[in-house]
């Protein structure tokens, strides 16, 4: 008898553990919920507001939502309008462009780097074509390399274009660094590796690069074609 008391006992505290738990559980959810709800708010207001600064404090709470494990649709959308500001969103007074925020696109080209989705990596390829700051598009590279996304080759070939257009137009060391890399990270994805080849062979040749650059894209291409490499360059440009 004493035994199956103990038995009766056990089980009902277990059960009222439980329950305990559960309750607990779904207050936490209801409270998390609540806590995104206002916190998505609160990112689509401060991403849509006129002035650079709202979206820089956008941009923080983004971040740290991020840091923190936590995502949501507002945050994809907020991100996807913030690195096109003043690109392919733009607001005019009198003509004149007033929403050209480069160092706004730059943080949401690299917060998108976090959010490995179809989506961040459509709105990065779309910046590598169209935004004319190369501090921008490196960020866009280096993200799209972090995402690893390249279904058709249409990211590395995105990658190809930026990087002939800014070998004519502002050869600039910090966004070849930043291709080579995206290059090494996409290499495994691309089966036709011949067009990526000779973007690389371009970066390694061009004098107008800094030597750790030009290093790099010599390492990167012994790699690539099954040569040993005898240095690697692994420091940043800037």
């Amino acid at each position: 008898m004493k035994i199956a008391r103990t038995v009766i006992f056990l089980l009902a505290m277990v059960l009222s553990t439980n329950l305990f738990a559960q309750q607990a559980t779904r207050e936490t959810t209801v409270e998390d919920e609540y806590l995104s709800s206002v916190e998505g708010v609160i990112i689509r207001e401060l991403s849509q507001a006129d002035d650079r600064d709202n979206k820089f404090v956008s941009l923080q709470y983004i971040e740290d939502a991020l840091n923190a494990g936590r995502t949501s649709p507002d945050i994809q959308a907020a991100l996807d309008s913030l690195a096109g500001e003043g690109i392919t969103t733009q607001s005019r007074t009198n003509g004149r462009l007033v929403n050209n925020f480069p160092d706004v696109r730059r943080k949401a080209c690299e917060l998108l780097g976090k959010v490995p989705t179809e989506e961040s990596k459509n709105t990065l390829v779309q910046v590598t074509l169209a935004d004319n700051e190369p501090v921008v598009v490196a960020a866009a590279v280096r993200s799209l390399g972090e995402i690893g996304i390249n279904d058709n080759n249409e990211v590395v070939e995105a990658i190809i274009w930026a990087q002939k257009k800014y070998a004519t137009l502002n050869p600039t060391s910090s966004l070849a660094f930043e291709i080579l890399n995206a290059f090494e990270a996409l290499a495994d994805t691309v089966q036709d590796k011949a067009p990526m080849i000779q973007s690389i062979s371009a970066i390694a040749s061009n004098y107008t690069y800094a030597t750790p650059v030009r290093t790099k894209a010599y390492d990167l291409l012994k790699t690539l074609t099954g040569k040993s490499t005898s240095s690697s360059s692994s420091s940043t440009v800037k």
